[in-house]
């Protein structure tokens, strides 16, 4: 956006248009079929400054009509595309937590912060499901018929377990998913937000109309979902300190990642769960009538260094994506796999520290990129070639 219009609205930057125009066909050079993004935490910091950007309805109307200039210009050869961009995560990393783009939340959250935790990322979803929504109605009503596109939206998709067999821990699950998961997803299937959310977030969450709800349901053509890990969930009422309320306030639950005995994030890798990316498309195949499904993201983190026998990498994309391929044999709608990423590249939450790419960068020469091993690994599995159990 920030490219093609840098003030979010009027005139198009041509210059922006010619690189991807360039970039598109360069792709589809080399047998490529691109899925396009259209907002992945990046918004024009005038609409920021002028109206808060997401946190206002305004948004819906700009993001339209960015959204058109991109169906007009680059249509033609690009059949699918995402307008938003993990949209629980968005909104509670930049609205609540305050760690990610555009960096707000409650000043009691975090001394020097600007923002109001418990109301915020309810706005920005909500305005996101209006201005999705409006896009998919126009790629529809105008694109469709000469096109024949797709537009879905993306989620962050994490699975629950409960942390005990307590009923505490497991009613504290069935929120988790609730709130990271329904909370985004049951508008646009059922029209409305989960029971659980709608009542703990009561008078601070906006309250869907009859109107709005006819829109927003049903308005996509495929659900994006981004897929690393499982958390195991502990039902926690503690963080309901009502002098420091923010979203997790009202989830109520401690998370860590199994196998590790406190709530660090892992450092050298993501625990590998693959079970948990079964049970995952399973719920949004038996929870939500099955909607096609393309993973966007999936892949392992490690350290960025220069050893390019990442072993770890290859164990967790031979054991994901087989369990994407079992959830498959069960009836799941999964229309494409995405591993992320081809290269190492600058990261959300730690910069250059880690690394998720199947070439390894070299920063301090000229950005060379070398192969590891899992581009060997990924480049047989692709070719058909036989794969051993162990990768």
């Amino acid at each position: 956006w920030s490219r093609l219009i840098p003030d979010g609205r009027g005139s198009v930057n041509p210059l922006g248009l010619e690189h991807y125009n360039n970039f598109i066909d360069e792709l589809l050079s080399h047998g490529i079929q691109p899925h396009v993004t259209l907002h992945h935490f990046d918004l024009p910091q005038g609409l920021h400054d002028e109206y808060g950007g997401w946190l206002d309805r305004k948004i819906v109307k700009d993001f339209t009509a960015y959204a058109d200039v991109c169906f007009r210009h680059f249509g033609d050869r690009v059949k699918f595309w995402t307008t938003i961009n993990e949209v629980n995560a968005f909104s509670i990393g930049g609205y609540s937590n305050g760690i990610t783009a555009p960096g707000r939340c409650s000043p009691s959250i975090m001394p020097g912060c600007i923002g109001n935790s418990s109301t915020e990322p309810y706005v920005v979803a909500h305005n996101i499901l209006l201005a999705h929504s409006a896009t998919w109605r126009l790629y529809r009503n105008k694109y469709k018929a000469t096109q024949k596109g797709f537009v879905g939206y993306s989620i962050l998709g994490i699975w629950f377990l409960p942390f005990s067999d307590s009923e505490d821990d497991i009613a504290a699950s069935r929120r988790a998913k609730d709130f990271i998961i329904g909370w985004v997803l049951n508008p646009l299937v059922f029209g409305k937000y989960p029971e659980s959310v709608s009542n703990r977030a009561k008078g601070r969450i906006p309250v869907i109309s009859k109107y709005e709800s006819e829109q927003i349901k049903g308005s996509f053509d495929f659900l994006g979902l981004n897929h690393y890990t499982t958390l195991l969930i502990e039902n926690d009422n503690s963080t309901r300190d009502i002098d420091k309320w923010d979203f997790d306030a009202d989830v109520s639950t401690t998370q860590s990642f199994p196998g590790l005995d406190d709530d660090r994030v892992p450092t050298n890798g993501f625990p590998l769960v693959p079970s948990g990316f079964v049970s995952l498309l399973e719920y949004l195949k038996d929870s939500y009538g099955n909607p096609p499904i393309y993973i966007q993201e999936n892949g392992q983190m490690t350290r960025r260094n220069r050893t390019l026998n990442d072993v770890g990498r290859v164990t967790y994309l031979q054991s994901y994506i087989g369990a994407m391929l079992d959830a498959m044999r069960n009836g799941s709608d999964v229309r494409g796999y995405m591993t992320w990423s081809f290269l190492d590249c600058l990261e959300l939450f730690d910069g250059f520290e880690s690394g998720y790419g199947l070439y390894y960068v070299d920063l301090d020469d000229d950005l060379k990129r070398h192969p590891k091993t899992s581009v060997k690994w990924y480049t047989d599995f692709l070719s058909g070639n036989n794969i051993s159990e162990n990768g």
